[in-house]
């Protein structure tokens, strides 16, 4: 019978330690570059220090028809097709977008990143149009894009 009890006691300690993981919410000013054309789908990707599509914290473009023109993050969707994160419209170029995400304290300094993907129809695709450290400097920096977006910019909550 002890070891039934510790065994549930230990049971409750894990339940109350994963349900107490401490998250921040982070505003993502994000400005898009002058470009002509369509709005652009991006996803907000949390990418692990091995370099792999962990979770997806927000996907800018409602239509689930165009979410295989991101190529890399689509192979991560497609295994587990039902999304998660909080999704919103595509935004054209020339446009701001701010959004609020949560992400774990515990990824933090760990070598875990944000990544930016962008796509616009019938143009170029970005597989790493921005990526952010998740580190004290990289979530207070402003971080130029390499594609449609021309910077963006977190800022704790």
């Amino acid at each position: 019978m002890k070891v039934f009890y510790k065994l549930c006691l230990a049971l409750l300690l894990l339940a109350s330690f994963q349900a107490s993981a401490q998250t921040s919410k982070y505003k993502c000013l994000l400005q898009m570059s002058n470009y002509i054309g369509e709005g652009a789908y991006i996803t907000v990707s949390l990418i692990n220090a091995k370099g792999e599509y962990e979770k997806t914290l927000y996907v800018m473009g409602d239509d689930a028809q165009w979410y295989n023109s991101l190529k890399e993050w689509y192979k991560f969707y497609s295994k587990k097709p039902k999304l998660s994160a909080k999704t919103g419209a595509s935004v054209a170029g020339g446009d701001r977008s701010v959004t609020v995400f949560e992400i774990e304290d515990s990824k933090i300094g760990k070598g875990y990143k944000l990544r930016f993907e962008t796509a616009v129809e019938d143009q170029k695709y970005h597989a790493t149009d921005v990526e952010i450290p998740l580190t004290a400097e990289g979530l207070t920096a402003k971080t130029d894009g390499t594609g449609y977006i021309r910077y963006v910019k977190l800022s704790k909550q």
